[in-house]
């Protein structure tokens, strides 16, 4: 039943729709945005927005070259906010054990600043977001009430291009391997993200590092038995 998202980020366009989407279903209010010089808005993940679409420019061999990436919690196997939650509030963060969505409770609202951002540090992705005024604290909780429900989570079933990709772990992950045997052949450089170590695997054309998200340069803390590649 472990659940996994496949994102194909040669397939984005940077529409949005998951981005829009994701705040629709969950009935977030709009957000502040901010003109940075990119079409990149809102200029980061916020208590509002929990999933982003990141534009990052590069100049290589004299062209300019866009990249897109929407941007969401990983789904850790191991999940580090866990672990720092449980040390303050038992029960703030849980993993539940048919999908293995990491998912927050109303006990999050229980953490105080410092203990918010104590967790947040501990996120190898930047990604968890505190509202101050509420205490709420938001993130990608994988559309969990829609999957239990046999349903698509909602970026998933917006996205017109094939970017977003959502069900059994073994079939993600022979979906991921498969094309990324294809798309070697027009990029050397492709790779997958950390695929032992979460639930969301992306598959990215260059160094990580040019899709201006945060890449986790550790160990892994957990090897995914559902994603298990050579």
């Amino acid at each position: 039943m472990s659940k996994a998202f496949f994102v194909d980020t040669t397939r984005c366009t940077a529409c949005r729709g998951c981005q829009v989407a994701c705040k629709e279903w969950k009935g977030l209010k709009p957000g502040m945005t901010k003109q940075t010089g990119t079409h990149q808005n809102p200029p980061d993940l916020n208590a509002v927005t929990p999933k982003l679409v990141r534009f990052s420019e590069h100049m290589i061999d004299g062209k300019v070259e866009w990249f897109f990436f929407p941007d969401q919690c990983r789904h850790c196997v191991a999940p580090p906010c866990l672990d720092v939650a449980d040390i303050y509030v038992e029960g703030a963060v849980i993993q539940d054990e048919k999908t293995n969505a990491v998912l927050y409770t109303d006990k999050i609202r229980q953490l105080t600043k410092e203990q918010f951002e104590e967790m947040r540090e501990a996120c190898p992705y930047n990604i968890p977001r505190r509202d101050d005024e509420t205490g709420e604290v938001m993130k990608c909780d994988m559309c969990h009430d829609r999957v239990v429900n046999g349903l698509l989570p909602m970026c998933v079933k917006t996205c017109p291009t094939g970017t977003m990709n959502f069900g059994e772990a073994e079939d993600m992950m022979e979906l991921a391997t498969k094309r990324l045997a294809e798309v070697k052949k027009k990029w050397p450089k492709a790779s997958l993200i950390d695929y032992r170590d979460v639930n969301v695997i992306y598959l990215v054309v260059e160094e990580q590092e040019k899709y201006g998200v945060f890449v986790a340069d550790r160990s892994p803390v957990g090897l995914n038995p559902k994603l298990g590649l050579a």
